[in-house]
């Protein structure tokens, strides 16, 4: 069975001749977490929609597409501005096709007791890279039904050169940070597997924008993210993705939070045509908060699927999770939110909502909250609705003077600002909105 799956799984089929090349090229010491990464890939393979955690998103274009490994491509400084967010003034880590590209990295300027850029520039911080990497991406010890790790799996066995955010106890950055993946292909689809590592020490603060973004063509990217927030670290955690709409994007986010840490993402799908977004949140001590806010927007047959999970494992802690879609056309949307609240967490605080406006008759959305509590002393909610656009609203805009298509794009620029506003970089957040207009007017 197991041979049958590799034989016939192109993500996998030339493994074996490129693992010297990540022996070589890749991290060393990290051996065993590859084998033991590809071993457990292969005993399950691509899913299908019979798997329950991927039911509603067909991974086809997985096993119908030619691709082309890595790596890099000639980009300058001039391709990267012309790209969605290119020109965002921050400290910036490029990969391009899953390469590092110091030439269109710029990350200098840094403060005391901080390191930002690639895994293979990190001289002095290998014990860092060595302590944290992969010890965040994983399930053990959690209660109840856990979520899918074939696409972690397959991206630690990949596992090549990266990023690394680490900051020091009581460093700030006040610069955003931003970390770039380009797909960059004119023949075949590249295949990349980008990894990021965000390491905050105690009392330290920083704003990431992680970026997915197609120069030309199109590609399968499969990125992981680890982040671990020491006592009351603070993280801002933009996540965009804008990948050609012949794109696949598999993403996995993995938060390990301490005591009084704040932790907020804000995870924005307009891009590809499969994207999927799982991110886990383990809220592993007291006093914590966890943000989690979305805005997708599906047009044409777009697949965008979103599955988050927050594990309250300690008292005392509050968790906002607030997705929102926007599908157009024959788009789909999916949410799977799980919220586990232990035995120990009493006084937890959850609130989860989940919204979707439906813009035609042939769209779709796919929703499904689930809580498990073992907890008797909390506060949980959740609530999921669909629906179109509201016809007084609409009246009460155009008895006004406003144009049908003009009182639409109100309507719905209104409906996602709750999230857009929650991203706190300027510049980023008004290029999204002029991204989001653009999009619903194609």
């Amino acid at each position: 069975m197991t041979a049958t799956l590799s034989s016939s799984d192109p993500l996998v089929a030339a493994y074996d001749e490129l693992l010297p090349v990540l022996t070589v090229d890749g991290l060393p010491g990290f051996e065993d977490l590859r084998a033991a990464a590809i071993r457990r890939y292969r005993e399950s393979g691509i899913p299908t929609t019979r798997d329950e955690e991927f039911k509603y998103t067909p991974f086809h274009a997985l096993t119908e597409t030619k691709y082309r490994f890595g790596f890099g491509a000639n980009l300058d400084r001039e391709n990267i501005a012309s790209l969605l967010l290119g020109d965002v003034d921050a400290i910036t880590v490029v990969f391009v096709n899953g390469q590092f590209a110091p030439d269109l990295s710029s990350t200098d300027s840094l403060p005391n007791g901080a390191y930002i850029g690639a895994f293979s520039e990190a001289s002095g911080f290998e014990e860092e890279i060595k302590s944290h990497l992969g010890s965040i991406a994983h399930f053990d010890g959690r209660l109840g039904s856990t979520n899918d790790l074939r696409f972690v799996d397959l991206n630690t066995a990949y596992l090549g050169d990266g990023t690394l955010v680490f900051l020091e106890k009581n460093v700030s950055v006040e610069r955003p940070i931003h970390i770039v993946h380009v797909v960059s292909s004119t023949e075949v689809s590249a295949l990349s597997f980008p990894r990021n590592l965000i390491v905050l020490g105690e009392n330290a603060e920083a704003k990431v924008l992680e970026s997915y973004v197609t120069f030309v063509g199109n590609g399968v990217t499969i990125p992981v993210t680890e982040v671990r927030l020491a006592k009351s670290a603070r993280l801002e955690h933009n996540r965009v993705q804008n990948e050609s709409l012949a794109s696949t994007h598999i993403a996995n986010v993995f938060v390990d939070q301490a005591a009084t840490s704040v932790y907020t993402s804000n995870n924005i799908n307009f891009g590809a045509s499969v994207s999927r977004c799982d991110i886990n949140a383990y809220v592993g001590g007291e006093h914590c908060e966890t943000w989690l806010n979305s805005a997708n927007v599906a047009v044409g047959s777009q697949i965008i699927d979103n599955h988050t999970r927050i594990d309250h494992a300690l008292p005392n802690c509050q968790s906002f999770e607030v997705y929102k879609s926007i599908l157009k056309d024959s788009g789909v949307g999916v949410f799977n939110g799980k919220i586990f609240v232990y035995e120990d967490a009493q006084k937890t605080d959850a609130k989860q909502t989940n919204q979707a406006i439906l813009l035609s008759p042939t769209a779709t959305m796919n929703t499904k909250p689930q809580l498990e509590i073992f907890a008797d002393d909390v506060k949980c909610t959740h609530g999921a609705t669909i629906g179109q656009l509201r016809e007084d609203a609409l009246f009460y805009l155009r008895a006004r003077g406003i144009p049908l298509a003009e009182a639409q794009g109100l309507l719905v620029y209104a409906f996602a600002a709750e999230v857009l506003e929650k991203i706190t970089i300027d510049d980023v957040r008004e290029k999204l909105e002029a991204a989001l207009f653009e999009k619903l007017g194609s």
